[in-house]
């Protein structure tokens, strides 16, 4: 005897809906935030479809219950190695559409609240990792200038040292966002919430920036960082550059080498360069375009020398040394555990 067919509403015109007219349409998101979801969810359904053996477009509400995307969740951190904070990312934008669902199609409440109960998994908040000055001068000065396409790397890297600026900012960068007609020379960013920030160039990147439209010439409206196909550089190909120079900047700075050193490391670099050259923590966060200062206190965290400096304007109190003495053979045997 078959089973009953499922009355559970289908995936498929749900998630059609809720990019369509919940994310674009009603929240407005940016561009990268409709990528950040489009990638979860081609995650989530090619592993659905791998474990029902069915096709995404005849799924149905009821197939991603919370077993599966639990599954899914461990598969990111086994299978895939994801870091805790990626396998997080994935889980806010399932929730995202389960709270959709759940106002959508009634029918589907519980299936959406058993996927909302499923909390973000905790994680060691690593130290923010960024270059010294004589460290950040040796990747610029690894870009091969002779070739067309390393102009654009210099001119990326800096920009980014000089801005603080996210990759996906920078790349998302027309040339009519950089004004090199003003004293100072300025770029408009467009970052996190669609809240752009105009942030000051040095006279050197704009000298740089100069050089670099006139290589690469078009129209106010075109990308500024384009590929060799002459399209948009993707993050992935800017990736791949920097790392190519990173692998000729270790030679003569052997202090990059086997470093976790990516495109988001400039970012955390102009930060740091900030706030040890005595720039209030209010304006950092102003600079880096964060919505609010408690962000920025990570770089604070982050900076051992300035430890270093305030503790050495505190004495430390006097201690007189005396050897301990156990009280007897149990207390010593425990000490020496």
């Amino acid at each position: 005897m078959s089973a009953a067919p499922s009355t559970s509403p289908a995936v498929a015109p749900l998630i059609r809906r809720f990019f369509v007219d919940r994310l674009v349409q009603q929240r407005d998101v940016s561009p990268a935030t409709v990528a950040a979801y489009r990638d979860a969810f081609r995650l989530v359904l090619r592993f659905t479809e791998a474990r029902l053996g069915r096709s995404a477009a005849t799924l149905r509400i009821d197939d991603l219950d919370a077993p599966m995307i639990l599954a899914f969740l461990d598969d990111l951190e086994q299978t895939r190695k994801n870091a805790v904070r990626s396998r997080n990312a994935r889980l806010a934008a399932v929730r995202s559409f389960a709270r959709y669902v759940s106002t959508e199609e009634p029918t589907a409440l519980p299936v959406a609240q058993r996927i909302l109960a499923i909390p973000s998994k905790r994680h060691h908040a690593p130290v923010l990792g960024f270059l010294s000055r004589a460290e950040i001068q040796a990747v610029i000065d690894a870009t091969d200038t002779s070739t067309w396409s390393g102009h654009r790397d210099r001119a990326l890297f800096v920009t980014l040292y000089n801005t603080g600026a996210r990759i996906s900012e920078a790349l998302s960068l027309h040339i009519s966002d950089v004004r090199l007609d003003r004293t100072p020379a300025v770029v408009t960013l467009l970052g996190k919430g669609r809240k752009e920030r105009t942030v000051p160039l040095w006279p050197r990147t704009a000298r740089l920036l100069t050089t670099w439209l006139r290589m690469r010439g078009g129209v106010g409206t075109d990308p500024l960082f384009l590929n060799a196909r002459h399209e948009r550089l993707s993050r992935s190909g800017a990736a791949h550059r920097l790392a190519l120079v990173l692998e000729q900047a270790s030679v003569v700075c052997p202090s990059l080498r086997g470093r976790d050193i990516s495109l988001h490391t400039f970012r955390h670099t102009t930060a740091m360069h900030l706030l040890q050259s005595g720039t209030d923590l209010a304006v950092i966060a102003i600079w880096l375009g964060h919505e609010s200062p408690v962000t920025t206190h990570a770089y604070l965290e982050a900076d051992l020398a300035m430890k270093e400096r305030a503790l050495a304007r505190v004495d430390p109190p006097h201690m007189a040394a005396r050897r301990f003495t156990p009280s007897d053979e149990l207390l010593a045997f425990l000490d020496g555990l």
